[in-house]
């Protein structure tokens, strides 16, 4: 079962990496591939570029086996739409590997906007991360969605390559990268919400307004 958790990862903090932990266990898979986009579509500018964000992914998994990285939406021209990545990943795979996305309620609210949604479940089943904030309205087609393709355990999504959608209750970290990004513009430092190596590097590079010669 291949595994992918996208975002733009600006910048990555612990909430991200626990929570990509978490899936690879409550899935059982060995890896989870982290898959940083190039230009959101549903969002503005990124604070860092393409490359500076991959950077800091690289430092922050640097020593864990769990997690990997797959760049292809940062090499790709233009937004990184989810369908066509894939579509590209169902071509390596092949026709018979399970797929899955990994993605939190509220992004899953907005699927029937997302560039040809009705493809996706064709290509990949969906894992939805329960986060706080209001349920998903009962009328809408994610709700209807769920309801036709749910799965009750993640051993359904091994017995078929997509189709299925599965809804986790993980424990979250209540970080988030715009109050990071804040944070850091603010003169405070975020230590202890990003990895130490990812703070040394944003400090180094002057990423988000930091200082290079501010505290630690």
């Amino acid at each position: 079962m291949h595994v992918i958790y996208g975002g733009t990862f600006d910048p990555v903090h612990h909430g991200h990496l626990r929570l990509a932990l978490e899936i690879s266990d409550r899935l059982g898979v060995d890896q989870v591939s982290l898959m940083p986009c190039h230009i959101p579509p549903h969002r503005g500018d990124t604070g860092a570029s393409s490359g500076q964000r991959l950077r800091l992914l690289e430092l922050a998994i640097a020593d864990e086996p769990q997690l990997r990285i797959d760049d292809r939406e940062l090499t790709r021209a233009g937004a990184s739409y989810t369908a066509d990545t894939l579509r590209q990943l169902r071509n390596e795979l092949g026709p018979d590997e399970p797929l899955v996305m990994v993605v939190g309620t509220d992004a899953f609210a907005g699927f029937d906007r997302w560039r040809e949604w009705q493809q996706i479940p064709d290509l990949a089943h969906i894992v939805v991360v329960r986060r706080p904030g209001p349920e998903l309205a009962s009328d809408g087609v994610p709700a209807r969605l769920l309801a036709e393709r749910s799965a009750h355990d993640p051993d359904a999504l091994r017995a078929q390559p997509c189709g299925l959608i599965l809804e986790l209750d993980p424990p979250l970290l209540d970080i988030s990268a715009t109050g990071i990004r804040g944070r850091i513009a603010d003169g405070r430092s975020p230590r202890y919400l990003v990895p130490d190596s990812v703070w040394l590097e944003i400090r180094r590079q002057g990423l988000y307004g930091a200082c290079p010669a501010g505290n630690f």
